[in-house]
């Protein structure tokens, strides 16, 4: 019997004898959603947790959560994917990725909370789940097509070629039967997948995307172009009067009044200003627009932070898409250049690294006839011309291509630089072969969780606060809106650990005790309420709040108050974060059947031997005062670092020597079938 929010049961699929078994939802329950169901899910059913990505038996999951395809504010568009990294080096760990849109929605709608992947099929195939009907179809005519052209092609095969706006798409169209005039929801490979491009993703709609990880590399060898689902059905929810009423509420305590307005007039560089301070504008760092363009939202969104151009070029990117080709000479060029890797199916963030190839041509290095061969034109560096010969020699492995569709730190230590750039910064890859996202040296609750789970952790949750509202004055001209201390303090008070010493980012601070129960606390809350509830991480945690008289946000009130209105629980915001603590030692018992340990948790050598060469504003607390620093010339210390294991792993409850979990806490968490797994490999914590 489904509870509110949920509708029952899982889809598992096998693509090496085209079977499906239905899973009962109930059986995961206790781990709300996404992430955390996927991995109890993965634990169970790959009995070898050291296969290679590429193996048959790598478990891909496709999971929704019970806010997903309801009105749960910034909660119902995003599906959360989990699978064995064939991106990651030198290991490819378990990871996750997720992305936005209206898949989860319509998953939902055709009566699945979720789908388990196993096994490859022999030939090209995709999936068509239509309600309750499952089918494997041939997609020997989809191979070879870019992301666009697929959904297209899809969408016309499931509506029977009536595929014009506002008609009935392929559905039994009899009154009771349930009926819709949507598209199918389609996640798909490009060409870079098909060719096992490690860095390819798997694209829905236009620019959403499960990015990390090579999700899109482990379907091509899967030989599974695309999912495709379309439902009718509707989703239990236990009190819908609770829920439309607390959207109200966030709009009426925490949106920028229009009607009473605080601002006289836009600001410069807008939609960062609006990201940053929750003031108007598209939302969150939409970048590049030079003409018209409204905002656009996953399902049951209230920020809308993606963005719909006049010329339908680069539609639905943001952020680091829009910012993947800044040497393009105009801004048409840098639009063209993120439509494509959308198209070909590649990471921004892994192939962005055109600049460090740029470097090594610039130094005579890459280049025709030198030491790394290519006839790239990097002399048209900034041209259409490069970016496009660039990505089609990833995404079809064609020269120089080939290597780099290994990944840049795999081409790099083919090419006999990767120890010499890693340790220079010339590379600037922080951890498990991901590219540096915020400075590592510095902003440590995002280069601690990376390093001691299994990916760059994406999560802005702190990131808005401590980072982009010091660094506000540099892009819009204005002093903070709050102070350093405030800051600190609000977010003490807000995560519930009460110590604002926790968020101090001095030399002193990042190695402190108070600062391993922040990483911890993080870890917990994104392993639940982010990546297995699903709130969407530009909208959520709301920690501190900029419209609000008291800059008071809807964290930690608002998680559990809307999943207790979908679901009709009553659980609270600490036992979420005791469930992400269950999840996230699942996960950590996973890398360590597949071989963690300790002394592997370590950074490139620019992070230690590099100091900080520019302006970088945190919160930090020196001389008995706090203030926000730049901190110029400071570097991650390798000792100290060590001795902020210990202190982490203390925090966690895992054995300090090897940084794995003991039987004591996972048996506190219920997880002592983990434990033995752990103890019959010889890998359980003392």
């Amino acid at each position: 019997m489904a509870t509110g929010g949920y509708v029952g049961k899982i889809l598992f699929v096998n693509l090496t004898d085209r079977s499906t078994e239905e899973i009962a939802t109930s059986d995961y329950e206790e781990y709300g959603g996404g992430h955390g169901i996927g991995s109890a899910l993965f634990f169970e059913r790959v009995k070898d947790k050291t296969i290679d990505g590429f193996h048959p038996d790598n478990l891909v999951t496709f999971m929704t959560s019970p806010l997903s395809g309801t009105l749960a504010p910034s909660a119902s568009g995003r599906t959360e994917t989990g699978f064995i990294s064939v991106h990651s080096y030198p290991i490819g760990w378990y990871t996750r990725s997720n992305f936005g849109g209206r898949f989860s929605g319509m998953l939902k709608y055709a009566g699945w909370d979720g789908i388990a992947i196993q096994g490859a099929s022999k030939t090209p195939v995709w999936i068509n789940i239509v309600n309750g009907k499952v089918t494997f179809e041939d997609a020997s005519g989809l191979w070879g097509l870019d992301t666009y052209e697929t959904q297209e092609e899809i969408w016309s095969t499931v509506s029977h070629g009536n595929a014009a706006d506002g008609t009935w798409y392929g559905l039994d169209t009899s009154r009771d039967s349930g009926r819709t005039t949507q598209r199918p929801a389609v996640a798909t490979i490009g060409p870079a997948g098909e060719n096992l491009v490690r860095s390819a993703i798997v694209l829905h709609d236009a620019g959403n995307a499960a990015g990390q990880g090579g999700l899109g590399a482990v379907l091509g060898s899967k030989n599974l172009k695309a999912v495709s689902v379309i439902g009718t059905g509707s989703i239990p929810v236990a009190d819908p009067k609770s829920l439309v009423d607390i959207r109200f509420e966030l709009q009426n305590r925490f949106g920028y009044n229009v009607d009473e307005p605080t601002l006289e007039a836009p600001v410069d560089n807008f939609s960062f200003y609006g990201a940053i301070t929750s003031r108007p504008g598209y939302g969150p760092l939409i970048l590049g627009i030079d003409q018209p363009a409204r905002p656009q939202g996953c399902m049951g969104c209230f920020k809308n932070c993606r963005r719909k151009l006049a010329s339908g070029v680069s539609n639905e990117d943001q952020c680091v898409e829009s910012l993947f080709y800044m040497a393009g000479e105009t801004q048409a060029i840098q639009n063209q250049a993120t439509d494509m890797i959308d198209k070909l199916g590649l990471n921004v963030y892994d192939v962005k690294d055109h600049d460090y190839l740029y470097a090594l041509y610039k130094m005579g290095v890459l280049g025709v006839g030198k030491a790394i061969d290519t006839d790239l034109p990097f002399d048209k560096y900034g041209s259409y011309e490069f970016i496009d010969a660039y990505t089609k020699a990833i995404a079809f492995r064609e020269g120089i291509g080939d290597d780099l569709a290994e990944g840049i730190v795999r081409a790099s230590a083919k090419w006999g630089r990767l120890e010499e750039d890693l340790a220079s910064g010339l590379l600037k890859r922080p951890n498990w072969g991901y590219a540096e996202h915020y400075n590592p040296r510095l902003e440590v609750e995002w280069s601690y969780g990376s390093i001691f789970g299994d990916r760059d952790i994406n999560e802005h949750g702190f990131n808005w606060h401590v980072y982009w509202m010091a660094y506000i004055r540099s892009m819009v001209g204005q002093d903070p809106i709050i102070s350093a201390e405030e800051v600190a303090s609000r977010l003490a008070e807000a995560t519930g650990l009460g110590d604002p010493m926790g968020f101090d980012y001095s030399e002193v601070g990042i190695y402190g005790e108070p600062k391993a129960k922040v990483i911890a606390y993080h870890r917990h809350y994104t392993r639940f309420w982010k990546q297995s509830v699903l709130y969407c991480d530009w909208a959520w945690p709301m920690y501190i709040n900029y419209n609000s008289d008291d800059h008071t946000g809807a964290t930690p009130e608002y998680e559990p108050k809307i999943f207790n209105a979908v679901t009709g629980k009553n659980i609270s915001f600490a036992d979420g974060l005791e469930i992400g603590r269950k999840i996230w030692n699942l996960d950590k018992s996973i890398w360590v059947l597949q071989g963690r340990h300790r002394e592997q948790e370590v950074f490139a050598g620019y992070v230690y031997d590099e100091p900080n060469p520019a302006p970088y504003s945190l919160p930090v607390y020196e001389n008995g005062e706090w203030s926000f620093s730049d901190n110029l010339g400071r570097s991650l210390d390798r000792e100290k670092f060590e001795g902020f294991k210990d202190l982490f792993f203390g925090v966690e409850g895992w054995d300090k020597k090897t940084g794995w979990p003991t039987r004591a806490t996972l048996s506190g968490l219920g997880l002592d079938n983990v434990a033995d797994a752990l103890e019959s490999a010889g890998k359980l914590g003392s």
